[in-house]
């Protein structure tokens, strides 16, 4: 795509986009001036969809006047309120309705499903994950193998890129997996690692894994609402997300869970238990013994999380509204791009910023990640004195991510202009 840096360019963009009037339906802050920011930071939080105060409000009223019958009675019965979101929640990462669900939030359901899928043997032990994995997945394999008694140090392998690089290479990835062999038990990587916005090949990935006999996962965080996912056709065992970052459900907002429907009746699968996640026509028989549900439903403990789960199903009919994650999946390239072009005129040296998420559209995200060599933190906030909101992380890197269901190619020129009057 040819780009050109003018504001006409911009606007012209803006108006030719068929999802331009998606950007009506979020709220924005008011940055230092008064108008509304140009938010980058989908990333991280997304923006509050004008309709979520509406959905939660209809809950409070079924609520208010319905109280305890509002399980089974009304427009949305809460008792199978989780059920409506399967086949919408199923479009977005590319699943069977039977193979995901909604429920808890993300480390909790890492957590549930490792203690299914990490069964390590005297053996078959190891684990193999990203180096530089957000925390909350260290923590969580960390806790895990002390769990069955591992000392992490030696059952978890983390990849590294290779030296002068920033980013991690499929066939290292690969060679890796084949390396490890039968002392593989699993295969754990973020869908998108939170740092540099690296796209991991999940299907290569997945096949790796398999070969050597290992179960393949995904923390999607960073991915789930962001790129095109096909986890039921790419074997993917195992799988979570939170729906707060590009799926814009609030902070602390609900989780999604995948589990290939392969898994779908296998009782004798280890997995931690709850009234929930039972068998749905023996669940009010109150009887010791647990029957798990079929498919991922039976992964679920607790009562379905009604109020979070309204602004979650606000977000996904926009999705479905938009035509899917591959239309605002199109739209994000051409706005990814467009902000990689406008940093690329800046004409800077690596040595005082470069980008360090892959240059091909195909292995990213919404997201790119400028490592600023000098004066980091006083570009960050520059951005945010000029009503830009990004993203700081240490020690020296600002993430920003174009999200196609609300920036603009404006937004992205305001981003363009800050940065030349920074540097120049």
């Amino acid at each position: 795509m040819t780009y050109d840096a003018s504001p006409a360019y911009a606007a012209a963009q803006d108006a030719a986009d068929p999802l331009a009037a998606f950007r009506q339906e979020f709220h924005f802050p008011p940055g230092p001036d008064g108008r509304p920011v140009a938010y980058f930071c989908g990333n991280s939080l997304g923006l509050l969809p004008r309709a979520a105060r509406a959905a939660v409000e209809a809950e409070f009223q079924a609520w208010e006047m319905k109280a305890v019958e509002g399980h089974f009675h009304g427009e949305s019965p809460w008792m199978h309120y989780q059920d409506a979101l399967a086949a919408p929640t199923a479009r977005v990462v590319g699943a069977l309705p039977t193979e995901v669900v909604i429920m808890n939030t993300l480390t909790v359901n890492l957590h549930l499903l490792l203690i299914s899928f990490y069964r390590p043997t005297p053996t078959r032990y190891k684990v193999l994950m990203e180096g530089g994995a957000f925390p909350s997945d260290q923590y969580a394999l960390e806790s895990q193998a002390r769990l069955h008694g591992l000392d992490p140090a030696e059952a978890i392998v983390e990849m590294q890129p290779r030296p002068g690089e920033h980013t991690l290479r499929t066939e290292d990835i690969e060679a890796r997996i084949a390396e490890l062999g039968d002392s593989l038990a699993t295969v754990i990587f973020g869908g998108i690692n939170y740092y540099t916005g690296q796209v991991f090949d999940m299907a290569a990935i997945t096949r790796a894994g398999h070969a050597v006999g290992a179960t393949v996962g995904f923390d999607l965080a960073h991915a789930a609402g962001n790129v095109v996912l096909h986890l039921h056709d790419w074997d993917v065992d195992f799988a979570c997300w939170c729906t707060y970052k590009y799926m814009n459900s609030g902070p602390g907002g609900t989780s999604g869970v995948f589990v290939h429907e392969r898994f779908a009746h296998r009782p004798d699968l280890p997995r931690l238990a709850g009234w929930w996640g039972n068998d749905p026509a023996e669940r009010f028989l109150m009887k010791k013994g647990f029957r798990p549900a079929a498919g991922a439903a039976g992964w679920q403990l607790s009562c379905g999380q009604v109020l979070p789960m309204a602004v979650h199903r606000v977000n996904l009919d926009l999705f479905d509204q938009a035509g899917g994650v591959g239309k605002l999946r199109a739209k994000s390239e051409k706005l990814t791009g467009y902000l990689e072009f406008l940093i690329q005129q800046l004409a800077l040296p690596t040595s005082r910023l470069e980008i360090i998420t892959p240059t091909d559209p195909a292995a990213r995200g919404c997201q790119l990640s400028l490592l600023v060599h000098e004066r980091g933190r006083e570009l960050f906030d520059y951005l945010a004195a000029r009503g830009i909101v990004a993203d700081w992380r240490e020690p020296n890197v600002i993430r920003l991510a174009p999200v196609p269901l609300y920036n603009s190619f404006e937004d992205v020129s305001r981003v363009g202009a800050a940065l030349h009057d920074f540097f120049k």
